[in-house]
């Protein structure tokens, strides 16, 4: 009898790493955050609002990530060369209204390379927790429909620097324009007035995170219960 040759099986892929826990400061905003009452029908809309570089984006998506998977808008994609801020309408029949029936949103995201919005629209489902996140997002017409305004602490001038640095001098003649803009929005419609917590990065050695303060329109109390008295390293 012959003995046949038999390759091993091959082995098995190994299983992806688990996701990172987030970070404390984080785990406990995003608790908070589901307590709040919905805000515009059974979502919770919560505004990341901040000078532009300010960190809102990043920021924006470790929350989403604290909130298991939280839906994050843009407001890159609401906004146009043509309408820096002039967007609250198209926000509010692309968006709002239908979060505000329950209903899933649709939106033509617009494209800065191109200069035009589209062509596919984008869906947005009425989570629990829905993130609004760019420059105006705490902006006055749209409080009504929020369940809390998080404000980038980062003053402004190190904001514009850093997203100057980020997007190189090819944006040189954006960024001129853009500051311009921005100064002027925010002249007339603060937002960090209206903010309940303020989030401020912090780095110790080698490790970056986040501390959660009051903000103006805020309570200590509030704070409190995302940072449970800890010290500033805890926050990371």
């Amino acid at each position: 009898m012959t003995e046949t040759h038999r390759e091993p099986p091959a082995p098995l892929p190994a299983p992806p790493p688990p996701p990172e826990p987030p970070e404390p400061s984080l785990a406990r905003l995003a608790d908070a955050l589901r307590r709040l009452p919905p805000s515009c029908g059974p979502v919770r809309l919560v505004a990341v609002d901040g000078h532009a570089g300010s960190g809102k984006s990043t920021f924006a998506g470790r929350l989403a990530a604290a909130l298991g998977g939280a839906p994050v808008l843009h407001l890159d994609d609401i906004a146009s060369h043509a309408a820096l801020f002039d967007w609250t309408e198209r926000l509010r029949h692309q968006v709002l209204d239908p979060l505000s029936r329950g209903e899933a949103a649709h939106y033509a995201a617009y494209n800065w390379t191109a200069r035009r919005y589209g062509p596919a629209n984008r869906p947005l489902p009425p989570a629990p927790v829905v993130l609004l996140e760019g420059v105006g997002a705490g902006r006055r017409a749209l409080r009504p429909f929020l369940a809390a305004l998080l404000w980038m602490d980062l003053p402004r001038a190190d904001s514009w620097a850093r997203g100057r640095r980020r997007d190189g001098p090819a944006q040189r003649d954006f960024w001129d324009g853009w500051e311009a803009a921005e100064q002027r929005h925010f002249a007339a419609d603060p937002s960090r007035p209206a903010a309940r917590l303020l989030v401020r990065e912090v780095s110790e050695g080698h490790s970056e995170g986040y501390e959660v303060l009051a903000g103006p329109a805020g309570t200590a109390a509030e704070a409190q219960i995302i940072t449970e008295g800890e010290g500033r390293s805890a926050a990371r």
